[in-house]
């Protein structure tokens, strides 16, 4: 398996007590073995190679590290960034703008044919949507985090947006995956 450069906050520290991301994965997940490869992004900071963590397994690995997000790419067919959304979907502040800055317009007029499914929301909390990509890799997949000290359950919430990201990989076939920070800007 291929592992490409990702993105990462610069003072991520992996908890030492932590169980094995993929052992976790499997038993809690439904989504089951996946040949996806993921990595965690955030906006921000200098591109370059500052692994702060890495974990893999027979079918799947996880890299953390710094860089643009709006740069990341593997092999251009079967990529996919995330965006860390509004429920709009039509480009905001931080990743969500950097996002859609560097897609190009299309971008957002792509957002804007996702039909709403209620007054305005397009995508809600903790759900997750795909579009193509444009001016960047080959798909973005936007999901909406929860707003700290705001929603009920932001954990359950955070919980679903990276679950369904992921689900939404695998139905799309797509095999490299990087993931900002979510809800950790203006809503975390």
């Amino acid at each position: 398996m291929q592992t490409m450069r990702a993105i990462c906050a610069p003072t991520y520290r992996p908890d030492k007590n932590a169980r094995n991301w993929s052992q976790n994965c499997r038993q809690n997940s439904t989504l089951g073995a996946s040949p996806v490869t993921l990595s965690m992004a955030s906006y921000g900071g200098d591109e370059g190679n500052n692994k702060a963590f890495k974990t893999s397994s027979s079918s799947s690995s996880l890299i953390i590290q710094r860089g643009d997000i709006t740069k990341w790419s593997v092999n251009g067919t079967s990529d996919a960034i995330v965006n860390a959304a509004n429920e709009q979907m039509l480009g905001g502040m931080g990743v969500d703008g950097a996002i859609h800055r560097a897609a190009g317009p299309e971008l957002r007029a792509a957002c804007y044919t996702v039909p709403e499914v209620s007054r305005g929301i397009r995508c809600p909390k903790g759900e997750a949507r795909i579009t193509r990509a444009f001016q960047l890799v080959s798909n973005v997949i936007h999901t909406v985090g929860p707003i700290y000290n705001v929603d009920n359950h932001p954990e359950v919430i955070l919980r679903n947006a990276y679950r369904n990201c992921l689900k939404l990989a695998k139905e799309n076939n797509i095999e490299y995956i990087a993931f900002p920070a979510i809800s950790c800007g203006i809503y975390g």
